[in-house]
């Protein structure tokens, strides 16, 4: 099986600050290398990275010394750049799509997501929701609670079929989702859920920073 990893790492890190946070480091390690390395024991056939033009000369730079390391130019959109990075896979079997922020993605999660997605052709990691959750109406009055037992904080890798997943970016290129799993079930597909981990944070700001050290040094 021929699988390939696309790392995300397009946007502009506006919310962390003045620099940015994907280079920022835990362990000693900038984050994004963790994010990359953590698919290194699946021996993915190629690992794309779809990066912002400031940020691609920086990863050519740090990832010189990797095999089956590709950075492309990322779009205008989330979506875009993973369109972009899709363009550019060697026609995997399956292909990972991975938050470049997301550096402690658990090694068991992402391979109990490959499994379900073999299985399935389409997988994402997610936590269940452990807050209640409130629909609200623009007056920001509440209209609806939720049954919290159905609810699920999606995180990533989503990975697919590649096939399916090029395909449903080719016929949904240029509207607005707010994540692949999303643009496949606009198409009719059924995504499936796999249970990930708490500690699978997004690095948005530098407290996150802060928690993900914290979670390191704890083994988490």
């Amino acid at each position: 099986m021929n699988f390939s990893v696309i790392v995300t790492a397009g946007g502009s890190s506006s919310r962390y600050g003045k620099t940015n946070k994907l280079l920022e480091k835990l362990n000693g390690k900038e984050v994004i290398l963790h994010s990359i390395e953590a698919f290194f024991p699946f021996n993915p056939q190629e690992i794309i990275v779809s990066a912002s033009e400031s940020l691609e000369p920086v990863l050519k730079n740090l990832t010189k010394n990797m095999e089956n390391i590709k950075i492309v130019r990322g779009g205008s959109t989330r979506q875009a750049s993973i369109f972009n990075a899709l363009s550019s896979c060697g026609n995997p079997d399956i292909v990972a799509i991975h938050d470049a922020a997301r550096p402690l993605i658990k090694k068991q999660d992402i391979e109990k997501c490959i499994k379900k997605a073999v299985e399935t052709k389409a997988a994402i990691v997610a936590v269940k929701a452990v807050d209640t959750i409130k629909r609200v109406d623009e007056t920001g009055k509440i209209i609806e609670t939720p049954d919290r037992n159905t609810l699920w904080a999606v995180q990533t890798p989503q990975i697919f079929d590649f096939n399916l997943i090029f395909d449903v970016h080719k016929k949904l290129h240029g509207q607005a989702f707010s994540d692949d799993a999303g643009m496949a079930e606009a198409l009719g597909y059924d995504v499936f859920v796999v249970e990930g981990s708490y500690s699978n944070i997004k690095i948005t700001t530098k407290k996150d920073l802060y928690l993900a050290q914290e979670l390191l040094d704890e083994g988490l």
